[in-house]
């Protein structure tokens, strides 16, 4: 099994292509709990998200399938800290992670859902430079996917692709 993890910025297409490949995915924990609990978010919430992805993620990896979108995972709710509160706790940061990241950069329009909260330019290039600290700072495999929408379906199905030629790390 090979778990890719869509990562970066909000408004970037991520939820929207996860759904639209057509491999097993596992949506935004994160969303489901700002629609449920709101957007004033503590710290406490953030670990809250985080375990609760962890949880949905692991469901899903019982499944096996040969591969798994993960729509996020907790490196991305350390980027959230970290803008959000200006610190990442240790616990963010140890959590399993994918095999891949996908890296999304932030040159798409932005728009409002009702849970988004970094929509002027410079808020967003710099909640994406955060995104992209936290692949630096754990040390994993990511790929950056930009351009237009279809640019970046193109781009993501061609890093799977290959990400399945090659097989799951150690199998």
């Amino acid at each position: 099994m090979i778990t890719v993890c869509l990562h970066g910025a909000e408004s970037t297409g991520k939820s929207v292509l996860a759904e639209r490949l057509g491999y097993p995915w596992v949506p935004e924990y994160g969303r489901t709990y700002c629609e449920e609990h709101g957007t004033d978010l503590t710290m406490a919430d953030l670990l809250a998200i985080a375990e609760g992805q962890a949880e949905e993620n692991r469901k899903a990896m019982a499944a096996r399938p040969p591969i798994l979108l993960l729509d996020t995972d907790q490196l991305m709710t350390a980027a959230w800290a970290q803008m959000l509160f200006g610190e990442v706790p240790d616990v963010l940061l140890n959590y399993p992670k994918a095999d891949h990241y996908l890296l999304f950069a932030p040159d798409v329009p932005w728009r409002e859902d009702g849970t988004r909260f970094f929509g002027t330019d410079e808020r967003r290039a710099r909640f994406a430079a955060l995104a992209e600290d936290m692949l630096v700072r754990a040390g994993v495999p990511f790929s950056r996917v930009g351009g237009s929408w279809e640019e970046r379906e193109a781009q993501v199905r061609a890093v799977i692709e290959s990400l399945g030629k090659r097989g799951s790390p150690g199998g």
